[in-house]
């Protein structure tokens, strides 16, 4: 049986993950085996996945065009940015997406029920944890300060709740869908709205919109296990990713309260990473406003990034769970 520390760590990603890049060279400093696959496409291009179950045992097999791997071995997996299940490009139609299908539910399968792995995070607990909803009620359940907000697809309802915000209200996307216009893509901020605004086009969709929190920063908290790594951001801008360049970020402490509703919040979705984010107001308090439980953190200030990369190689290193 291969040690603890030394047992392969699979990482499941695509080939441009330059975040995942900063992780991996720990590991090879530290002489770790690592195994890279983006499943969505290296199962089209060469690489093979078998697994057999039997009243003995199961087994299972990971070939790509340089290596083999025993997937009964794996210690840890890293379930990063992979690409999606989109089938074989030389197929169209019925059969690609019979092809794509059978692929989540296959592949995808497979690779969410190691024997053991220590999972970072389990991919079905990173679904559970990207609904916006899910994510409201576990932060009130864990003790976060959250700004009152409402995800209707009625448009009366929309314009009343806007109408009582004091402070104004934001709209946001329930989910970063695609978007393009005239085939250029196209981002959706967090922007704010007005009741006057809200148009019958509501009713297409759910809409998320939130009372305005009179923030004086922004804060970001990556949590890799039980360490949390928080930093200030200050924007000129209502949502800070839509002009990075123009933000600073600054280390900052994370309140003790913040920190424990930080790690009752992670064990509600049986989560290992996560990334929070905050509005802090002018006297201190912390509202929460999402959590990303696959979010990327290495455009954060070098020590940071260092520290984070540091973490998540500590946790792939664990080995299987008991």
């Amino acid at each position: 049986m291969t040690p603890r520390h030394r047992r392969p760590v699979l990482v499941l990603t695509n080939p441009y993950d330059v975040t995942a890049d900063v992780v991996l060279r720990v590991l090879a400093h530290r002489r770790s085996p690592v195994v890279r696959l983006d499943p969505g496409t290296d199962l089209h291009t060469g690489a093979s996945l078998t697994a057999s179950f039997r009243t003995d045992g199961r087994r299972g097999t990971l070939r790509t065009p340089s290596r083999e791997l025993d997937l009964t071995e794996v210690g840890a997996v890293w379930v990063r940015r992979a690409s999606p299940y989109e089938g074989p490009a030389d197929l169209d139609g019925q059969e690609r997406r019979f092809a794509a299908s059978q692929s989540v539910w296959g592949a995808g399968g497979i690779l969410a029920s190691l024997p053991g792995a220590h999972y970072v995070n389990h991919p079905w607990a990173n679904r559970a944890a990207e609904h916006k909803p899910a994510q409201l009620a576990a932060a009130q359940r864990s003790g976060f300060a959250v700004p009152d907000t409402l995800v209707t697809n009625d448009p009366q309802e929309a314009r009343d709740f806007v109408a009582l915000q004091r402070a104004g209200a934001v709209y946001k996307p329930v989910w970063n869908t695609p978007y393009s216009v005239d085939g250029e893509p196209r981002a959706v901020w967090v922007r704010d709205v007005r009741a006057q605004e809200i148009t019958d086009a509501v009713r297409a969709c759910p809409h998320l919109f939130q009372a305005r929190v009179p923030k004086a920063y922004d804060a970001r908290v990556t949590a890799v296990g039980d360490r949390l790594f928080g930093v200030r951001i200050d924007s000129p801008d209502l949502d800070w990713r839509h002009r990075q360049d123009l933000m600073t970020c600054t280390p900052i402490a994370v309140p003790e309260p913040v920190a424990r509703s930080v790690a009752d919040y992670l064990g509600h979705f049986r989560l290992v990473f996560g990334a929070f984010d905050f509005a802090v107001t002018p006297d201190g308090s912390w509202s929460f406003l999402e959590c990303n439980p696959n979010g990327q953190w290495a455009w954060q200030p070098p020590e940071t990034t260092d520290r984070i990369a540091h973490a998540l190689a500590d946790e792939l290193q664990r080995g299987p769970d008991a």
